[in-house]
């Protein structure tokens, strides 16, 4: 079976790596018909992630993509149905000091700037709220057979356009029946956005080993695997690396066939990119970046080569002994980031509970008559801004059916005696608001283009 290429990301100085605490998720992936490789290559561009059938953002911190790489992310995601992973931590991208939203809001999601507590339903602390399978809303294969999470240290999430929100928080949590996963399927592409990234770290109290987390990882990644990706991939396509890049899968492939026991920890394909010498500098900050990114591909490339060194070195001619132990390495950004005078900004305070169900939904006002009148004679009919208007309608109308769907679930629920009348009532009435907010938000557009 011919397997599918993940870049994780750490260019932008994530917090969750591969190698370092995400390794349980890695070699789960690896064993489940993924390739796991770390992405060092900046700036990203459309080119370098073509061989990739998905690209995954753990977290960045004290790290902003460049308008550039944003427009080349998005051409990959459409044009050439590349799926995306976005993971953020408590604080959003106001905590992180980073502009994941930017990329996010390209395919109608944000991330907000607090964090997501819970001081009934959790995990012994509020700050790992425990989210059962009543609010995995509306039926999704990502959440399909998932029983329950732990949001562990996340932020909330806001639905802007055409995404859908598929996990939602408690009712007891603050802030409360927000959305904490969401996804979107732009053209050939799809995406899928999670405020925590602590959900798959290694060895911790709601992390990868939390009771479905595992599953749910799987479903996501298979999800993201786009229809457009398989084709390509039952084509044939080329996954070899750009050039300049530095591999060693040869030598990691044929490791693993004789030591495979040794070499289980190894991940299969590790790229450690090309350095790009080149610069686009505007501030200190833009400097700073650049100068991280150089440090943390160096050191991981000086890393894997002394690992190398070490194997070939203590091995006859033909036969090589993997050490048990992995080569222990310090990240020289990590300490450079010391003399980087940041301070941790406080969370912003959680907004108020709403009082009714109208405040709670998170979406475009309707227009007037008359503003609808105002902005068809304001807007320019230009080809481009036509494109746009028709992309956002697709979506919409695409939008629409899976509430309609939702709907008829929830009925179905409630006739089969599994939802009580509260909360069918509940849920019945806020995704009739939905559904009223997303015919508006049609007619507006229709009316626009006509």
């Amino acid at each position: 079976m011919t397997p599918y290429y993940i870049a994780f990301d750490l260019s932008h100085k994530p917090r969750g790596k591969i190698d370092e605490n995400l390794k349980e998720l890695r070699d789960h992936l690896n064993d489940n018909n993924f390739v796991c490789y770390n992405l060092l290559e900046t700036p990203i561009t459309q080119d370098k992630l073509k061989p990739y059938d998905i690209l995954v953002f753990p977290c960045p911190d004290f790290s902003k993509f460049s308008n550039q790489e944003i427009r080349d992310m998005t051409k990959w995601i459409k044009e050439d149905g590349g799926g995306l992973l976005l993971l953020s931590h408590a604080g959003g991208d106001r905590g992180r000091r980073t502009n994941l939203g930017e990329l996010s809001e390209q395919f109608g999601i944000a991330f907000e700037s607090d964090q997501v507590l819970d001081d009934t339903n959790n995990l012994g602390i509020e700050n790992l709220p425990v989210i059962s399978a009543d609010h995995f809303i509306p039926p999704h294969p990502i959440t399909n057979d998932i029983n329950e999470i732990c949001f562990r240290a996340g932020c909330s999430l806001t639905v802007l356009g055409g995404a859908i929100s598929i996990v939602s928080s408690n009712e007891t949590s603050e802030p409360f029946s927000c959305p904490l996963i969401c996804t979107s399927e732009p053209e050939n592409g799809r995406i899928c956005a999670i405020g925590s990234y602590e959900m798959f770290r290694d060895d911790t109290n709601g992390g990868f080993q939390f009771d479905d987390h595992s599953a749910l990882a799987l479903k996501i990644f298979n999800w993201l695997t786009s229809d457009y990706r398989i084709e390509l991939t039952q084509q044939g396509t080329d996954h070899s690396k750009t050039s300049g890049s530095i591999t060693v899968a040869p030598y990691t492939e044929q490791l693993t066939e004789q030591y495979p026991d040794k070499m289980s920890s190894t991940p299969q394909g590790e790229d450690f990119g090309e350095i790009d010498f080149s610069m686009s500098l505007n501030s200190k900050s833009d400097l700073l970046s650049q100068l991280n990114s150089f440090l943390n591909q160096i050191n991981a490339i000086k890393t894997k080569v002394e690992q190398l060194i070490h194997t070939f070195s203590v091995a006859d001619d033909n036969v090589f002994n993997i050490p048990q132990e992995s080569v222990e390495s310090t990240s020289p950004a990590d300490d450079f980031s010391d003399y980087l005078e940041f301070s941790e900004r406080p969370f912003t305070k959680l907004p108020p509970k709403p009082s009714k169900v109208e405040d709670d939904f998170i979406g475009l006002e309707p227009m007037t008559p008359d503003e609808i009148e105002k902005t068809s004679k304001t807007i320019p009919k230009s080809k481009q801004q036509r494109t746009k208007l028709k992309a956002e309608l697709e979506e919409l109308e695409s939008k629409l059916n899976s509430v309609f769907n939702l709907i008829n679930f929830i009925e179905k629920k409630h006739d089969a005696g599994k939802l009580d009348d509260k909360s069918y009532q509940k849920q019945t009435k806020k995704l009739n608001f939905d559904l009223g907010q997303t015919k508006k938000r049609i007619e507006e557009i229709k009316n626009i283009l006509d």
